[in-house]
């Protein structure tokens, strides 16, 4: 099993950036995958990004530009810059691991943080 544990929400305003972080602990090495997904209120969660054990990253169009994911294999962590923040990016944050375990494909999520912009 995987565990993640996600840091760096808060309050910021438009045009502002924040930097969120996902630690990984448990079984890391049958990490495939890991992503960001957010949740704003009333709405569905969607993809922000994700990045590859291989460090291939993927967008959003709404973020692309201005979203970044990074990954610190050291560390077991991963990172979503965020920079020119806008009140529509506004949500719950989650990261998400895609995990395979004796040929089967897992899914863990972590319990999410929280980025508010202002206007």
């Amino acid at each position: 099993q995987v565990q993640l544990v996600e840091s760096g929400g808060g309050l910021v305003q438009a045009g502002g950036s924040l930097r969120l972080s996902c630690a990984a602990s448990g079984s890391v090495f049958s990490i495939r995958a890991m992503g960001w997904y957010r949740q704003a209120p009333g709405k569905q969660r969607v993809l922000v990004g994700d990045i590859t054990s291989g460090g291939v990253t993927k967008y959003s169009d709404s973020v692309k530009g201005r979203f970044t994911i990074s990954g610190d294999n050291a560390k077991n962590t991963v990172y979503l810059q965020m920079n020119n923040l806008q009140p529509e990016d506004t949500a719950d944050y989650y990261c998400n691991a895609l995990a395979l375990e004796t040929s089967v494909m897992y899914a863990y999520w972590g319990q999410g943080t929280q980025v508010t912009v202002s206007s």
